[in-house]
C-alpha cells in the first residue's frame, strides 16, 4: 500500500482522480504546516493568531438641557446623555472594544473623567485618538459592530451618518462600521426612559 487511495482501492471500493492544485498539499508534519503557512500568506490569507477582539460597554443617564449626541450626530430629542464629555454613549462603547481588542486598558484610563481637557469634548476626537494610540501597536481596524439601546427617539434615520462619522474617525470604509438601535421593549432604566445604553465589538489586525 503506498497511499490511502490504494488503501481504499484494495478494500474494494472504486478510485476517482480529480485535479487538483499543487498548493492544496496534505498537512502530515510541523515542516508540512509551516509550508502551508507559507503558502496561504502568499496568497492573502490572513493568520488568525494576528486578529483581536475587543467588547465595549456603555451607559448613562438622561437629562435635561443636554444635547442628545449619538455617533457623532445630533439628534433632535428633548433630552440629551449627562457626562463628562458629550456623552456620546455608543462612541464610548466603541472606544472600549477598541481598548480591549489593542490591549490599551479602558477609556476611563485613557480619557479620565474630570480632567478639564476633556469636558464637553466630543467622543469622535477620542475615538481619532484612541485609533491612533492602536495604530502605534500595530493595530488596525477591521470592522466595527455596535448597537445602541434606547426607548425614544427612532434613531434608523441618522445611522447612515453616525457610520460616515464614525468611520472618518476611524480612518476606514463605512462598510466596516455597522451601527444597529433597539428598545427594551419598555424593561427597565431604558425602558422607563430614564437612560441610554451601547454595546459594541472591535475586530482589529495586527
Amino acid at each position: 500500500i503506498t497511499d490511502d487511495a490504494a488503501a481504499v482501492e484494495r478494500s474494494g471500493y472504486k478510485v476517482k482522480l480529480y485535479m487538483g492544485d499543487y498548493n492544496n498539499i496534505k498537512v502530515t508534519t510541523p515542516e508540512d504546516l509551516a509550508l502551508a503557512e507559507t503558502i496561504a500568506g502568499k496568497s492573502g490569507v490572513k493568520n488568525l493568531s494576528s486578529m483581536r477582539v475587543g467588547i465595549g460597554y456603555d451607559s448613562h443617564a438622561l437629562a435635561s438641557e443636554r444635547k442628545l449626541i449619538l455617533g457623532g450626530v445630533d439628534i433632535p430629542h428633548n433630552m440629551g446623555l449627562l457626562g463628562w464629555s458629550d456623552a456620546d454613549v455608543v462612541i464610548h462603547a466603541i472606544i472600549d472594544a477598541l481598548c480591549g481588542a489593542a490591549g490599551l486598558g479602558d477609556i476611563g484610563t485613557l480619557f479620565p473623567p474630570e480632567e478639564p481637557e476633556y469636558q464637553n469634548i466630543s467622543s469622535l476626537v477620542l475615538l481619532t485618538e484612541t485609533d491612533k494610540l492602536a495604530r502605534a501597536k500595530g493595530f488596525t481596524v477591521v470592522n466595527i459592530d455596535a448597537t445602541i439601546m434606547a426607548q425614544y427617539p427612532k434613531l434608523s434615520p441618522f445611522i447612515p451618518e453616525m457610520k460616515k462619522r464614525i468611520s472618518q474617525a476611524l480612518g476606514i470604509e463605512s462598510s466596516q462600521v455597522t451601527i444597529k438601535a433597539t428598545t427594551t421593549n419598555g424593561l427597565g432604566f431604558i425602558g422607563r426612559g430614564e437612560g441610554m445604553a451601547a454595546q459594541s465589538v472591535a475586530l482589529v489586525e495586527g
